[in-house]
């Protein structure tokens, strides 16, 4: 009788825990939402008046920022529940978007690299860069943080794509603030092309579903086999509990010992 309260009071234990982490993978993908929403508009706005196409790029990685946060908010409707079809749809709408943004941001890099026109310089787009590269890193830690405890890939592809927007606020300050001081206006459009390159790989990584464990080894002895949500069964952060209610349905991939 013990032992059957006790395993009944960890099942509710990890059903409980499971219902935070997505509560808080809806709040982490509506404030991605707000905060680029502003960070978008402002952006293209200042894009367009200092003739910056760096701005204005960064203004469209914004939009596709917000699509990859609608995807996770689409994921964990109706309840929440880790869906592995629905899952699968999400990813791929964010693979889509990081393509889209590769190449909208390839071309307009090399159409600036080949132009003859510098952009004006424009303090209100340094002043949005440097507040995106203290917002985005933050935003990405606890997303990254909370995928890996959910073994959600779209969390972590969603948490992968705001660490591009990271990377893409560093460049688009490093070439506002060269072309505003020493007049290097080719700066971040060479920068922008590597970026291009970096979102590509991602946008194959989601496409595929390799998100989900990124950094992290599947769990000992199960494979990445037709359960791909194995692969997501993190020793140490996830209880068999919690381990049996994120596996698709009708999965036994997560049912084994929890690992020391």
């Amino acid at each position: 009788m013990t032992e059957t309260r006790v395993a009944v009071e960890r099942a509710a234990g990890g059903e409980a825990r499971l219902a935070r982490l997505r509560r808080r993978a809806s709040l982490l993908a509506w404030a991605t939402i707000g905060y680029n929403t502003v960070e978008g508009l402002v952006a293209v706005a200042a894009g367009s008046a200092a003739g910056s196409v760096a701005l204005v790029s960064f203004g469209l990685d914004s939009a596709v920022e917000v699509l990859s946060a609608i995807a996770v908010m689409w994921q964990f409707a109706r309840g929440g529940t880790l869906a592995e079809q629905r899952e699968r749809r999400a990813l791929r709408v964010i693979a889509v978007a990081f393509f889209a943004l590769a190449a909208y941001v390839g071309y307009d890099s090399a159409r600036a690299l080949t132009g003859s026109a510098d952009p004006d310089a424009s303090p209100v787009g340094i002043a949005l860069a440097a507040a995106s590269l203290v917002v985005m890193p933050a935003l990405t830690w606890a997303k990254r943080s909370t995928g890996r405890a959910l073994s959600s890939r779209t969390v972590l592809a969603d948490s992968t794509q705001t660490m591009l927007c990271t990377y893409l606020s560093a460049v688009l300050l490093a070439g506002l603030v060269l072309n505003a001081t020493v007049g290097w206006g080719w700066a971040d459009p060479l920068a922008g092309l590597v970026i291009a390159a970096v979102a590509v790989k991602e946008g194959v990584d989601a496409w595929r579903g390799d998100a989900c464990c990124a950094g992290d080894p599947p769990v000992a002895g199960r494979g990445a086999g037709p359960d791909v949500a194995c692969a997501c069964c993190h020793p140490g952060v996830l209880t068999r509990v919690d381990r049996q209610a994120a596996a698709p349905a009708g999965s036994t991939c997560c049912s084994g010992p929890t690992p020391p």
